[in-house]
């Protein structure tokens, strides 16, 4: 693993051009292993397309609470949204059976956890605090309580959408790749927010084991973002398009 580098991607949310454009990237850059922080099919996009891919490359992944509140469906999730009762009319049986072998969290090889809240919940952010309208970058006794015992040195987790690298003072690193898919949104829990990458590139991030330590690079790929945005409006979504388009949203 010394000198592998991995591909890092999250909250896909059934665009399949963006994740098309991060794979493309992935292959130019030589990048074979990925891993997948969630949430990969709800949205008013195009999920059918989006699994397909993902169930081709099958990478390493763990369920978003999105993926979870699609598998659980209306009656058990109650955070169950327009955006997946919107995927579950356009994915397959094989596709759900394919989504169900995910779990909550996932371990790479020695020292790296997968998640894509905390490692205890799907629907929290690990990264930041949500206050005056929007997502701020958590105090790191914050962080270090929401992981608690979590013992590995890396852990990769999305749900915020927002790209992110904190190191922790017990030496951790926590590792949000941003968003692939869906670079704004407004979201209601625990209070309603506002959460904006500023412009409509697919995010993910590549890791590398350097002697010193972790090297993570950042990457925003440009894509047909047009045509995401168009999708949305023509299923009914304008919301969803102007995020796609500009990157930005507004309570």
């Amino acid at each position: 693993m010394s000198e592998e580098r991995i591909a890092v991607i999250a909250d896909v949310h059934g665009n399949r051009w963006a994740l098309e454009a991060v794979l493309e990237d992935c292959a130019r850059r030589g990048i074979a292993s990925i891993v997948d922080l969630g949430d990969t099919v709800s949205g008013p996009l195009d999920p059918a397309g989006t699994i397909t891919i993902l169930r081709r490359i099958d990478p390493l992944g763990v369920l978003g609470n999105h993926d979870r509140a699609l598998l659980e469906g209306p009656e058990r999730a109650r955070d169950y949204s327009e955006a997946d009762r919107f995927a579950a009319r356009h994915l397959s049986a094989d596709d759900l059976t394919w989504l169900r072998r995910r779990g909550a969290t996932a371990a790479l090889g020695d020292g790296i956890l997968l998640v894509h809240g905390t490692p205890s919940t799907d629907s929290e952010y690990l990264l930041e605090d949500v206050r005056a309208g929007g997502a701020r970058l958590a105090d790191p006794a914050r962080v270090a309580s929401a992981l608690g015992a979590t013992a590995a040195a890396l852990i990769l987790c999305g749900h915020s959408h927002v790209p992110r690298l904190v190191s922790l003072p017990d030496g951790r690193l926590v590792v949000n790749p941003g968003s692939v898919g869906l670079q704004a949104y407004t979201g209601e829990l625990p209070r309603p927010h506002a959460v904006g990458a500023g412009s409509p590139h697919a995010r993910y991030a590549t890791l590398c084991r350097a002697e010193a330590g972790w090297q993570v690079d950042f990457v925003a790929v440009p894509y047909d973002h047009e045509s995401a945005a168009r999708a949305a409006a023509r299923n009914g979504r304008d919301d969803w398009a102007e995020w796609i388009r500009t990157g930005r949203a507004s309570l």
